[in-house]
């Protein structure tokens, strides 16, 4: 009976692993092949390698925290295999309604859930791993919106990746930029997602922390070169549809955000980051506009920064903010620069990041919530 559960639980380790493969491939080597840089095959070799060194490395520091860290008992073989179905069940329900959800969010959601029916939950570690949850996204949106106000023109016109105009040095430096981010992408998401397919099994004492990488790295190769090629198909999705340039920005940014963090052994959401970093970017090229003197005195005299007879921009975020900067041109002072080449069209589908945002909130609550009423139920410790 024993030996079955634990092949049930190295089974839903593994689903775990292949769904984080299938995604994490799109989001860190979508650019890379949408550009025609690398191949579908290739990009899972890569993928597979760097998620295998970052679940090798950092990884260690998160599976420490989610099987030791956050409850103060160890974990059952019983008790693991509940963890990993409610980790399953959140990516199949992520699945069907088309949106990434944050496993790393939903695994600690489950095992704090387990904590609390026990009493056994540890708060200081929780209120760490909460506080970087609301702090990490911050992070990403204002570093991104200040390379956005003050350096994203600049970048786009002496860089100019993916537009067609670049020379033939500036084409290959692109082509190896494109998929060394990849891989760094790759990297981090192997640090900070590992845990989430294997930490319960390793708290139980039934897989060792060595073994466990290897498990969830595999797994996650095997999600790289089999479902993943539909995601790198689409290259983006239906939050925005970033230029290159801005792509390859969003990702150092949230990976090294990400990666930060799996050092510490914080379980954080590489999709969230990477989210807020989209956003903050077109925020702050669209803020170019107006000086922050003229913003503040408008404010203080309780005036809006668009002209009243003008249709304000969502969010005051644009598409187009990313997309204005032409190779070469002359880059116009802040302050100077035509609203209306900011703010035609928005950044992202409002509606699409609603849905995305609800489900981040909701899944982890969901899983917590479940977990909480299945081990207030059920003695599986």
């Amino acid at each position: 009976m024993v030996a079955l559960l634990l092949l049930v639980g190295i089974a839903v380790a593994v689903f775990v692993g292949f769904n984080i493969g299938g995604s994490s491939t799109g989001v860190a080597f979508g650019p890379a092949v949408g550009s025609d840089t690398i191949g579908k095959t290739g990009a899972a070799a890569l993928m597979s390698a760097f998620a295998l060194i970052g679940g090798w490395t950092a990884g260690r520091q998160v599976i420490d925290t989610m099987s030791t860290g956050i409850v103060n008992v160890s974990f059952t073989l019983a008790a693991s295999v509940a963890i990993l179905f409610f980790v399953g069940f959140a990516l199949l329900v992520s699945n069907l309604f088309g949106v990434p959800a944050s496993t790393s969010m939903t695994a600690v959601g489950a095992i704090a859930g387990m904590g609390a029916a026990i009493g056994e939950l540890n708060l200081e570690k929780m209120g760490e791993i909460v506080t970087w949850w609301f702090v990490a996204p911050i992070l990403a949106f204002w570093v991104c919106a200040m390379i956005g106000r003050y350096l994203y023109p600049y970048l786009a016109s002496t860089f100019p990746l993916g537009t067609g105009e670049s020379s033939d040095v500036a084409e290959r430096i692109g082509q190896f930029l494109v998929v060394a981010i990849g891989c760094y992408m790759a990297y981090s998401a192997g640090a900070s997602n590992v845990a989430n397919a294997v930490a319960p099994l390793v708290g139980a004492n039934e897989l060792s922390a060595n073994n466990g990488v290897f498990l969830a790295g595999g797994a996650i190769a095997l999600g790289a070169f089999t479902i993943a090629r539909r995601t790198l198909d689409t290259v983006g999705n239906d939050l925005t549809d970033l230029p290159l340039l801005a792509s390859l920005i969003v990702e150092v940014v949230s990976a090294s955000l990400i990666t930060f963090l799996s050092f510490i052994g914080i379980p954080a959401s590489l999709a969230v980051s990477a989210t807020m970093s989209i956003v903050g970017l077109g925020w702050g090229r669209a803020t170019r506009t107006t000086t922050i003197s003229e913003a503040a005195t408008k404010a203080v005299q309780g005036q809006g920064i668009e002209d009243p007879d003008e249709e304000p921009a969502e969010a005051g975020v644009a598409m187009s903010a990313l997309n204005a900067d032409e190779p070469g041109k002359e880059v116009a002072p802040i302050g100077e620069e035509e609203p209306d080449e900011l703010d035609a069209s928005d950044l992202f589908d409002p509606r699409a990041t609603g849905r995305v945002i609800m489900l981040w909130v909701a899944t982890p609550s969901i899983s917590a919530g479940a977990s909480y009423a299945l081990f207030s139920t059920v003695d599986l410790l």
